[in-house]
Parts: C-alpha cells; structure tokens; sequence
C-alpha cells in the first residue's frame, strides 16, 4: 500500500486527509480536522497527520509523499508544498467533477478561482482582507449575537425582512451590526443580512473571471453554511448569472485533498524517473 498526505493549514482549522494510491488509483482512506483556537498550528498539524495515518490503519512509513498547502509551507516533516490556488481547484473537481469554478471562502478572505475539468486554474480574484466577507468577521458576529456556528445557517433562511450590511470594513460592518441589534432587528434578519452582502460581493469575483453556466463549489469553512449558499443562489438569480453554487459535505477539505492528489502525482512522476535512472 503506498499512501499520499494532504495538509491543510488555514487560519481557524487544520486539515489532513490520507489517500491509497496504490496502482495509480486515488481511493481516500481517512481525514482529521483540528480547530486551531489559539494553539501552536505546526504541532496540531503534526497530530492531524498522525490521527489521519492512524484511522487509516497504517503507518509514516507508509506516506510516500507528505504535502502541504494553505500556511503549512515551513512545516519540517513534509515532502512538498503546493499553492492553496491550485489545491483548492484540484480538490474541488475531485468533490464536484461538474463543478468549473471553485469559491473558497475562508477564514480571512474569500476568492473565486475558475478551473477546467482537469482542476488547472484558469483565472481567479480574491476579496480583500479587510472585507466583511469571511468566516472570521461571520464567527464573531455569531459570537455577539449569543449563538453557535451551527446555528448561522439555519437561523439565516428563516429571516422575513433581512436588513443588509452595507460596508466593506469589517469593522465597520460590525459596528453596524450592533445598530441593528439596538433597534431590535431580529438575529434571523441581521445573518441573512450579511449573508446578502457577502453573496453579493462573491458573485462580483465570478463575474470578473467570467464564470458562466456552469457548477461552482465553494470550499473552506463557510461552505457548509446553508445560509450562505442559499443567499449566493438569490444573487446569482438577481444578477442573472447562469450559475448554480454547491456545498460539499467535505467541502472544508479541499484544499488537503487537492495537495494529497498532486503530491501523489509528483510522486508518481519522481518514481518513473528514478527508474528510469536506474535503467540506463
């Protein structure tokens, strides 16, 4: 059995997912996710890649190739490291073989990347940094509301009269979150809201890298948000732009199972060339 690692770190969770590429199949066998929450990164990423191997039932001797992404670059027990652009597309595909953009929205920032149906990037735009429309402004607009991760998205689709957020500052936009919480807007309203606002600016990163009819899968932490996705396909609509966004179940793993995959192809390729050495 020879295996490949995938790990992902990000700026709220660590990723690691194991594949069987035994033969040239790409079969995944196990994954670890860790909420980094003020701990040493470097050493969570180390355990995700231990506990990944364990309920893979195997052992490090068993990783062929061991490759990072995301804000793993420096990490000392790795083979390679791949841009997190190119993770997420090759992961993407690999979750949604339809999909031809992939929307990666994050802890800090959200991006749109188009791809083909081999995961090549195409052509991308990101958000800026200071803009409310990441997983981290999301989370401490949650935190201030009194309610959980889980309950963003349900909460959002229930909302009968959302009241936008109009900035672009997070800090800004936070403030005026609190405004709306002092004229006794609803929680329902206030998400649903700034899942409109984000939604919107999304929606502009796929029109500037001239995504049309086709599947977009968004990755990172916030594609599990219901809310999120329900208010890109409202934009979408409004915009009329001929898209259809997604969620994945393991949509958050992205970017681990696209740095696995070609890591299991470097080595793949580094193999044939030994042997080819050898041969002459």
């Amino acid at each position: 059995m020879t295996l490949a690692a995938g790990i992902d770190l990000g700026t709220g969770a660590v990723k690691a997912v194991i594949f069987d590429v035994t033969d040239g199949k790409i079969n995944w066998v196990s994954r670890h996710i860790e909420k980094i929450r003020q701990r040493d990164p470097h050493k969570l990423a180390r355990e995700a890649l231990d506990l990944a191997i364990k309920d893979a039932g195997a052992e490090i001797g068993d990783v062929g190739y061991i490759a990072t992404t995301g804000e793993a670059e420096s990490l000392d027990f790795s083979t390679g490291h791949f841009y997190s652009m190119t993770t997420h597309a090759r992961g993407g595909i690999y979750l949604e073989p339809e999909a031809r953009a992939v929307l990666d929205i994050g802890a800090l920032h959200g991006r749109a990347i188009l791809v083909d149906e081999r995961g090549k990037v195409l052509g991308y735009r990101m958000t800026s940094q200071c803009a409310s429309g990441s997983g981290q402004f999301v989370e401490n607009i949650a935190r201030y509301l009194g309610i959980t991760w889980e309950e963003i998205g349900p909460l959002s689709l229930q909302a009968d009269d959302p009241e936008k957020v109009s900035s672009i500052c997070a800090v800004l936009a936070e403030t005026d979150v609190i405004n709306m919480v002092s004229r006794q807007i609803s929680t329902p309203n206030i998400l649903k809201g700034i899942h409109m606002s984000m939604a919107a600016r999304l929606v502009k990163l796929l029109r500037a890298v001239k995504v049309t009819d086709a599947t977009v899968l968004l990755t990172g932490g916030m594609a599990s948000d219901i809310g999120l996705v329900a208010a890109l396909n409202e934009a979408m609509a409004g915009q009329k732009v001929d898209v259809n966004s997604k969620s994945h179940p393991d949509s958050i793993y992205a970017g681990a199972i696209g740095a696995a995959i070609w890591g299991a192809y470097r080595h793949d390729k580094l193999t044939r060339l030994d042997e080819l050495a050898l041969a002459s």
